[in-house]
C-alpha cells in the first residue's frame, strides 16, 4: 500500500470518529437540563 493511499484511509478513519462522537455529543446533550446557579456572591461597594 502507498503511503498516500495510507494517509487518506487514515484520514477518513479520524473524520469519522470526529463525526462519531460530535453525533453522541449532539444528541446525548439535552437529557439533563441545566440548573440556575443559586449561591449568592459578594459584591464590593463601589467608591462615592
Amino acid at each position: 500500500m502507498s503511503t498516500a493511499m495510507g494517509w487518506k484511509w487514515l484520514f477518513i478513519v479520524l473524520a469519522a470518529a470526529v463525526l462519531m462522537m460530535l453525533t453522541y455529543a449532539w444528541i446525548d446533550g439535552g437529557r439533563e437540563p441545566v440548573h440556575a446557579i443559586t449561591e449568592p456572591v459578594a459584591v464590593p461597594e463601589l467608591p462615592q
